[in-house]
């Protein structure tokens, strides 16, 4: 089969090796699509921490049932869509039924091969039917569940006004999924298109720019409050600090992001407004769920999310392509 294989930052390779083979308890897909994330140009760029070279990437999968365990509840031909984590099950998380966050957690196409290949083999409980929604769009569930997961855990209502920070793809999906719950999004991010499109295309009542006048303009929006819920996905740790200063007494702070720093912020400033502080990692079985349910609903605008396409032919040319910022890639998505 073909695969395409990070061999180390900055070099990519089609190669060609051989199928793997079914194991016990898997699911053998021909993955039809994959979806390309922050993650996966962290990878090509030797940015990412916890990865070892070479890597066939991928983890934003949709596929068809190539073969199934007798007896399956999935059938040849069907499609489906990867959940990628690949959660151990009997760790203290995974016993509490957070897989998401599981002891040993690997991830499709970080810490093992994902799919960026022809076929994949993964565990039974990792592939889920399409429930009808198209196959590309079936590509890009896993990061909108990102975004969803994110929202869940910062408990957001209508009654709550909603700072995202960063409109990259996670930033979009937590806006995606704030407006679904009614609440007030306002986003900001440096970039002019960026915001236009979160007003434009995903429903956010407000944009703001992320510069120096910031927190004047916050204070100035929300008659001197702040906000409700701040959802940081900005992947950078200024950024995630300088939030702090934009929650509301009693307020939420959602960090999708996750950097590699530490970050500081002012105890007696927290711990006046009663703050709390959440991380969000990865997403859940419901999450998934709830993004098929919006996706069915009409309310996730899956192709103008998905701003480039290419063939897994041309992934070489294409990677460094849609790498450079001024690409406005906002979802890639590869056709095996």
């Amino acid at each position: 089969m073909k695969a395409l294989l990070c061999e180390e930052p900055g070099r990519l390779a089609l190669v060609s090796r051989p199928a793997p083979a079914r194991g016990e308890g898997e699911v053998l897909v021909r993955i039809r699509h994959v979806g390309i994330c922050g993650t996966d140009f962290h990878i090509f760029a030797g940015k990412h921490p916890f990865l070892d070279y070479p890597r066939v990437m991928g983890h934003e999968l949709s596929g068809t049932v190539e073969e199934a365990p007798a007896g399956s509840r999935l059938t040849a031909g069907e499609p489906v869509y990867i959940v990628p984590y690949l959660s151990c099950g009997a760790c203290h998380a995974c016993r509490k039924g957070l897989t998401n966050a599981c002891q040993s957690i690997r991830v499709l196409g970080v810490h093992c091969d994902g799919g960026m290949a022809e076929y994949l083999s993964v565990p039974e409980s990792n592939v889920v039917p399409t429930g009808g929604i198209a196959l590309e769009d079936a590509a890009q569930i896993e990061f909108l569940a990102i975004g969803a997961h994110g929202v869940k855990r910062g408990a957001i209502s209508a009654a709550d006004r909603v700072l995202v920070t960063g409109a990259g793809p996670i930033g979009m999906s937590a806006i995606i999924f704030a407006k679904a719950r009614g609440a007030h999004v306002t986003v900001m991010d440096t970039r002019a298109d960026r915001l236009a499109f979160a007003t434009g295309r995903l429903g956010a009542d407000a944009s703001l720019v992320a510069d120096a006048g910031a927190e004047a303009e916050i204070a100035r929006m929300t008659g001197g409050d702040g906000f409700d819920v701040v959802i940081d996905a900005t992947g950078s740790a200024g950024p995630i600090e300088r939030g702090f200063a934009f929650l509301a007494h009693g307020a939420r702070y959602v960090l999708l992001s996750v950097v590699r720093q530490d970050i500081t912020f002012s105890d007696p400033e927290f711990h006046k407004r009663e703050a709390t502080l959440i991380a969000s990692r990865n997403a859940q079985p419901d999450d998934f769920a709830e993004v098929v349910r919006q996706m069915t609903a009409g309310n996730v605008p899956t192709r103008a999310l998905n701003t480039h396409r290419g063939r897994l032919d041309d992934a070489v040319r294409l990677f460094s392509d849609w790498s450079r910022p001024e690409a406005g890639v906002i979802k890639a998505i590869l056709d095996v």
